[in-house]
């Protein structure tokens, strides 16, 4: 291992050390150099996440479709098993007020996670 300055300089084949403006130039290159290709790495970052953006919201939509559906036999199912105890039109009714009951809950739950949220967003401005 050498401690010249032959062995430390940048440019070995050159028989002087660069100027300082020489180094800036270098250096001004190579950030130029790396601003491309990290603008390039980026812009394939992006490309590569719509792309696939598109194929996840495709299959949420289908997952939702099927859901729906699940439920809508759900329902249905309810309503044909609750048929010989309750009658067919005890059983509709019964089945429709469970899920206007729900429906209700979820709304009552809503509701309370918006006040909640609107307290604590108001408390955040200092607004008393």
């Amino acid at each position: 291992m050498q401690h010249s300055s032959e062995a430390l300089a940048p440019f070995p084949d050159e028989g002087e050390d660069p100027s300082l403006a020489e180094d800036l130039r270098q250096l001004a290159d190579e950030a130029k150099t790396l601003a491309q290709a990290e603008l390039a790495f980026q812009k394939s970052r992006a490309a590569y996440a719509g792309s696939q953006a598109k194929t996840i919201v495709a299959l949420l939509v289908v997952a939702a479709v099927v859901v729906f559906f699940a439920v809508m036999a759900l329902v249905t199912g309810t309503v044909i098993a609750l048929g010989p105890v309750l009658g067919l039109w005890g059983a509709m009714a019964a089945v429709t007020l469970g899920l206007l009951l729900f429906a209700a809950l979820c709304a009552l739950a809503a509701r309370s996670k918006l006040k909640q949220m609107m307290a604590v967003i108001s408390d955040g401005k200092g607004s008393s």
